[in-house]
């Protein structure tokens, strides 16, 4: 398995993949979401085929946000988020971020999961629509490896 930051289009080849999500994306979409904002896309590969991907941008100097992300059926329970959310924290960190913030909800239980195990906080949840549809905020304090050198 590897991990490579990724265009638009490669970020799309997988997300058309992950039938959970709401509303399909388009380069379009992403595009837009994206526009003005210093970004990352990573994508992971297994065996030749993109099958992860997160996505996320500066939301200030000091704050990185992950917007989106997921792993398609066929990269599943293999550390791909993993490799991706440790990925994205390592570059934040190098850029000199030092917080990152995201937003799940209770629908997505592996998410919550990984992100409790990687010592992300709560820090709001919204209620909407019905429990399952509730938004919950986290946060992470990154190590700042250029500081500490």
């Amino acid at each position: 398995m590897r991990v490579r930051q990724a265009s638009l289009a490669e970020a799309i080849i997988v997300l058309n993949q992950i039938s959970e999500f709401d509303h399909p994306e388009t380069e379009d979409s992403l595009t837009q979401r994206l526009a003005g904002h210093t970004s990352l896309i990573l994508v992971a590969e297994y065996e030749d085929r993109l099958v992860g991907v997160k996505i996320g941008y500066r939301l200030s100097d000091s704050t990185f946000y992950s917007w989106l992300g997921g792993v398609a059926p066929a990269g599943r329970r293999m550390g791909i988020a993993q490799a991706l959310l440790d990925a994205q924290e390592a570059w934040a960190a190098e850029q000199g971020y030092q917080e990152i913030k995201v937003k799940s909800r209770n629908c997505f239980p592996s998410m919550l999961r990984l992100l409790m195990r990687n010592s992300y906080l709560i820090e709001d949840i919204e209620k909407k629509g019905n429990v399952t549809d509730y938004r919950i905020y986290f946060s992470k304090l990154l190590t700042n490896k250029k500081e500490s050198k």
